[in-house]
């Protein structure tokens, strides 16, 4: 049974839907995302320019300044900026010890596919130019973020740069054409994530000629070979479910370290309730164990407050 603190996720996708298909009824503000997550403490945020990307700095006290974690925000590519995932984001910084990097791609429909992934590549390329190495990196994202992750390291080594330590994925979102079985099994389930919206989502971030194979648009298109482990986290009522399980699947026949996990009753990205919900700081705690030792810190001495 979710907790009481973890249905506020529920509200929130409910709310998305009813504000997306009723008639007259009021946009939902795209900042109330960030809503979700309390404000952690002892992390100072800075603005910045990032390779031609705004960006900021999350900045968690007492953290490694040569350990990062570079954040791709979810939103379909159509929504979500450094601001409503700032807190999230803040929160896995400092469970993990390292600072955040957390950038705003530019957004479809005004830009579509690839801009995301050339935005992406060139906030790497200068958080490498900055001398920071590439194996104290990890790549992190929520739903879109989460397929951009993959994509960037496809277009990074097609770029010969080097490959991060590791990637840390929430909720990925990485099948266009929306073919997983979840999307049945759990039509009851999920409040937003309808099997014919996320279609539509993904034609309007593919653009016209857009191409729903596109291994940087579709990860699980791509060859994976060569990746860094990949920690894949999930919620078990969530339509996108199967996008989860076959890249898990996916990534493993092509010998990528892949560990994932599904946390049952809950939905797509419920993370975002970092700092409220239990079953969201179980999570984050989940993934900073998991991603210290892939960028070389100790594990931690004692549990994380806020």
């Amino acid at each position: 049974m979710p907790s009481k603190q973890a249905e506020a996720v529920r509200r929130h996708w409910t709310a998305a839907r009813r504000a997306m298909v009723e008639p007259g009824a009021e946009p939902l503000d795209d900042e109330s995302w960030g809503d979700l997550t309390a404000e952690p403490r002892e992390v100072d945020y800075i603005e910045t320019d990032a390779g031609g990307v705004p960006a900021m700095w999350a900045t968690p006290k007492r953290s490694a300044a040569d350990r990062v974690l570079l954040c791709m925000h979810g939103g379909g590519y159509l929504s979500g900026s450094i601001y409503t995932h700032r807190k999230m984001f803040g929160h896995l910084a400092k469970a993990t010890g390292a600072r955040a990097l957390v950038f705003g791609y530019r957004l479809a429909p005004e830009h579509t596919h690839p801009a995301q992934v050339d935005d992406a590549t060139a906030v790497y390329r200068w958080l490498l130019d900055q001398g920071i190495q590439a194996n104290r990196i990890a790549f992190t994202g929520d739903s879109a973020g989460g397929g951009l992750s993959i994509a960037t390291q496809l277009r990074a080594r097609q770029r010969g740069l080097p490959l991060p330590a590791a990637s840390l994925l929430i909720s990925p979102w990485v099948d266009m054409e929306a073919n997983g079985e979840s999307y049945v099994a759990n039509r009851d389930r999920d409040p937003f994530f309808l099997r014919e919206s996320v279609r539509r989502f993904a034609g309007v971030f593919l653009g016209p000629a857009g191409d729903p194979h596109d291994p940087l648009a579709g990860p699980l298109h791509a060859d994976l070979s060569g990746l860094g482990p990949i920690y894949i986290q999930v919620g078990g009522d969530e339509t996108l479910l199967d996008d989860a399980r076959r890249l898990d699947e996916y990534a493993r026949k092509a010998g990528v370290d892949v560990q994932l996990d599904v946390f049952p009753g809950m939905l797509h990205t419920f993370q975002m309730a970092a700092g409220r919900a239990p079953e969201a700081d179980e999570a984050v705690r989940r993934m900073a164990s998991w991603a210290r030792p892939r960028l070389g810190l100790q594990p931690a001495t004692g549990p994380v407050t806020d």
